[in-house]
């Protein structure tokens, strides 16, 4: 059975739709899946061992120069190698118009979704064969599990969903314990305070632990130079593929992070992940796996510290590493 995939971005939402692909895999045996993605995100699909070809897609560059994309044929190669063959299945797990004008509609074979009470927009369900009920209420990632059983006719799997990834392997440390900060984020309400940042730097390396920055551009890169200003045991990484990223990852004794795509891949990893929430739900988005914690900023009584964004003051650095401390003994009685 081939079946094509469309779930073009962001990162976390690429990430969230791997574990329905491993309820398939077991379901459905013999099942391969071709992947239209974000071409920023394509290595993340081919980690799944069921993805036999991922179809990188260019959907923001294209929407800023789009005569540009045409008179240099990207645009005509994108659609042959999309119409390259008939497909048993066709799933939009992005369930928005973009998706489905630019990607499922020139795919060829049954195309399904969310049906218009469940999709994020609406109107892309005119453009499905079928459309899926799937509940708003639960989290994104039980969401796209059962898109994929109502599409391929098999039951959900009960329990947590698996990521099933493979990432290949690589020495990335000299075998001391270091802990991994994902410090950047898309939105300024969602990022921790650069100053509660420094100081759990601080209190990390009292504790002996090495410290691992990456950044994903100028504005990140500049606060981790700032912050490995601490010390030697504080490294910023050079800019990375998201394979090196996530063979940091998967070498971290643990993780603290900001509601960020990283994040989700430390999730995927399974590595342990404080995961620090301000305005947003992590019931709905939240780490997704096992050695995930999250924490959110309403549920700690106000600090009285005076940080930017504000929402984030309770949240003090003394709370995250104690319930990094605790998750890592944890670990280790595991």
């Amino acid at each position: 059975m081939k079946v094509l995939v469309v779930k073009t971005s962001s990162m976390g939402d690429v990430i969230h739709t791997l574990p329905a692909l491993t309820d398939a895999a077991e379901a459905l045996p013999g099942i391969v899946f071709d992947w239209v993605v974000e071409e920023a995100f394509h290595e993340v699909p081919a980690w799944h061992p069921s993805v036999r070809k991922v179809i990188p897609v260019a959907i923001r560059r294209w929407r800023k120069a789009p005569l540009k994309a045409l008179s240099s044929g990207e645009w005509g190669r994108y659609r042959t190698a999309l119409a390259a063959e008939r497909y048993d299945a066709v799933i939009d797990a992005q369930g928005l118009l973009k998706s489905t004008l630019l990607a499922t509609r020139l795919a060829k074979g049954k195309r399904f979704g969310m049906d218009r009470a469940s999709a994020r927009e609406p109107a892309a369900a005119l453009f499905y064969d079928r459309g899926i009920v799937v509940p708003k209420g639960i989290h994104a990632v039980d969401r796209t599990r059962r898109l994929f059983a109502g599409a391929l006719g098999y039951t959900m799997p009960e329990g947590r969903g698996r990521y099933g990834i493979e990432v290949p392997t690589s020495a990335v440390a000299d075998g001391a314990p270091y802990l991994v900060f994902l410090h950047g984020t898309t939105r300024h309400d969602k990022h921790w305070p650069e100053l509660y940042w420094a100081e759990l730097i601080a209190l990390a390396v009292a504790q002996g632990f090495g410290i691992k920055l990456v950044w994903g551009n100028a504005a990140e890169q500049a606060r981790a130079e700032r912050l490995a200003s601490a010390g030697p045991m504080v490294e910023v990484l050079p800019r990375s593929s998201l394979t090196t990223i996530a063979q940091v990852l998967s070498q971290a004794a643990g993780i603290v992070s900001v509601d960020t795509g990283l994040s989700h891949l430390a999730a995927a990893l399974g590595r342990p992940n404080v995961v620090l929430f301000g305005p947003t739900d992590p019931g709905l988005v939240g780490g997704y796996g096992e050695r995930q914690v999250c924490l959110e900023a309403r549920h700690f009584q106000p600090s009285g510290r005076d940080v930017d964004p504000a929402i984030f003051a309770p949240l003090t650095p003394e709370i995250v590493l104690s319930t990094l401390d605790r998750l890592l003994k944890s670990e280790e009685a595991r």
